[in-house]
This record gives structure tokens, sequence and C-alpha cells, in this order.
């Protein structure tokens, strides 16, 4: 099997996970006693949430793209 089509089953199935993750983390913080502060958190943790599934992804697209 090339490298390709492996990578676009694991980056759609990582990709999925992920999302899940986050949102099921999102939402057990949002219900968690973060007090005044939670104006501060969300927007950070989103931000985090948004840009780290970027590190895997770009690792499985070099791996993908090697020869």
């Amino acid at each position: 099997m090339s490298r390709v089509p492996l990578a676009i089953v694991l980056g759609l199935a990582g990709l999925a996970a992920y999302i899940a993750a986050a949102v099921t983390l999102a939402d057990w913080a949002g219900a968690a006693a973060l007090g005044g502060l939670r104006w501060v958190v969300q927007p950070l943790y989103f931000l985090a949430a948004g840009l780290l599934w970027v590190i895997p992804m770009r690792w499985l697209m070099l791996w993908a793209a090697r020869k």
C-alpha cells in the first residue's frame, strides 16, 4: 500500500479523534469551576486547540511525501 492513501486514512481518523477530544475537553472545562477567569481561559484554550492539530498533520504529510 502506498503511503499517501494510508496517510489520508490515518489523517482523517486522527483529525476526527482530535476534534472529539478537543470538544469533550472544552465541554468538561466549561463545566468546571473556572470562576471569573473563564473569559480568559476559554479563548486561550480554543486558540491552542485550533493550532495544535497542525503538528501531527505536518509530520504525517512529510512522512507520506517521503520516498
